[in-house]
């Protein structure tokens, strides 16, 4: 990289001088504590670009979209013609202009690719001005964010125990489920028609609705009322199932009830509102501020769950979360394995930022060496919050020279059916 006189950034004529994107698959073949039962169904793909300048300063950026990652890579690539020779500072005007780029606008591919490219402009400038992302933001509200884990198991005993273990890291809100999303309504399982095609689960709400009440009434036996739990449904019910269930576990004190139902029935969580005080978390696979304005609003959730990088971006996650904070909602950003080690950057540099931050869904990539070596550095975590690194920019890299060690493989996502076969959500 050239010597940049960081006193003099915005004097620079820098331009953007090439875009390249990068499809790797670090965990196709193994299995790694904390990244969860994804790497069973081919590991995941992760979509990296790296917007270069002919100032030889480059920033980073991630566009992953669990089994769409050759649909974004191809949109970022037809763009790329698009961002030559624009100044990489003017953040706010290439966002519009790439939002504008097509007639048809938004959707989950659209914008999981401007938001690569919106964080690898953030990247770019605070490298040119010598400051992480959040200082650019606003500066810090908070000394970290905090996190939560997932806990599982196939019994509540095991489920308990699991917790205690994040707990005793220094975790202080956990996600508790057992036996995966829909626990004991998975009625059963067929094989894959072919191999490398997803195999079918079958799945009916009414024991699931019986034991998940029961389960938190063991968990706060065993642990008792301060420790904060959480629970997804994982889109799994319908809206008078939802509230069934929410009512059913206001005892139990729940942190958040999240994904009640699926973002196509998002005007039933007034109904499931009216009908519970439990608080309610929605919006992973959401991706347009259209989207989520209605629930603002009307006040029908507690915690929005949206993504930056499937947003639009650091630029539009702040604005969305600027929208939610007079209505009383924080974040509760998604955080799963299939949101790589640069997403969660931008993440932790959004909610440093803002005064509504709730809390951070939480994949410890930092603990898995393959991870260090391909992203240096991911996130840190102490005593139950994540912190950014302190570099200027983003605070992670990508090291291209290994990505050709980890080739794409494809993955699709799990197939559900109800008893009688109908397609039902995952």
């Amino acid at each position: 990289m050239k010597p940049i006189r960081t006193v003099l950034w915005r004097w620079l004529d820098v331009k953007i001088e090439d875009v390249k994107v990068f499809v790797v698959n670090p965990i196709a073949a193994e299995k790694f504590e904390g990244i969860g039962h994804l790497y069973r169904r081919g590991g995941i793909n992760y979509v990296v670009v790296k917007v270069l300048t002919d100032e030889g300063v480059y920033g980073i950026g991630e566009g992953t979209l669990h089994a769409s990652e050759l649909a974004v890579s191809a949109t970022i690539n037809h763009l790329k013609e698009l961002l030559i020779g624009k100044d990489p500072r003017n953040i706010e005007d290439i966002w519009n202009f790439l939002h504008r780029a097509t007639y048809w606008r938004g959707g989950p591919i659209f914008k999981t690719a401007i938001a690569a490219i919106d964080m690898a402009l953030w990247d770019i400038k605070g490298k040119l001005a010598n400051m992480p992302v959040y200082q650019l933001l606003g500066g810090a509200c908070r000394k970290g964010v905090l996190v939560y884990r997932h806990a599982d198991g196939r019994e509540p005993k095991e489920v308990a125990e699991n917790v205690r273990k994040w707990l005793e890291q220094g975790y202080k809100v956990v996600r508790a489920q057992m036996g995966g999303y829909g626990g004991s309504g998975k009625l059963r399982h067929e094989p894959a028609e072919r191999e490398g095609l997803p195999a079918t689960t079958y799945f009916e709400p009414t024991r699931y609705l019986l034991e998940v009440p029961k389960l938190f009434e063991y968990l706060r036996s065993e642990l008792g009322m301060e420790v904060e739990l959480l629970h997804d449904v994982h889109e799994q019910l319908s809206p008078i199932e939802a509230a069934q269930l929410a009512k059913r576990l206001e005892p139990y004190r729940l942190f958040f009830l999240e994904d009640p139902v699926s973002p196509e029935h998002k005007e039933a969580l007034a109904f499931i509102r009216s009908q519970t005080t439990t608080p309610l978390a929605i919006g992973e696979i959401f991706c347009d501020r259209e989207q989520v304005l209605p629930l603002f609003v009307n006040r029908w959730i507690d915690y929005i769950r949206i993504a930056p990088m499937h947003v639009g971006g650091i630029t539009e996650a702040k604005k969305i979360m600027v929208l939610a904070e007079p209505f009383g909602v924080k974040s509760a950003f998604h955080g799963a394995a299939d949101l790589g080690p640069i997403s969660q950057a931008a993440a932790i540099h959004v909610q440093m930022s803002i005064p509504n931050c709730g809390v951070q869904e939480w994949t410890d990539f930092r603990s898995i060496q393959v991870f260090c070596d391909l992203f240096p550095t991911p996130c840190e975590v102490r005593d139950g919050c994540a912190y950014p690194n302190e570099a200027p920019g983003l605070g992670i890299d990508f090291n291209d020279a290994l990505a050709e060690r980890f080739p794409y493989s494809p993955v699709y996502m799990p197939q559900i059916r109800r008893a009688d076969g109908t397609v039902h959500g995952y």
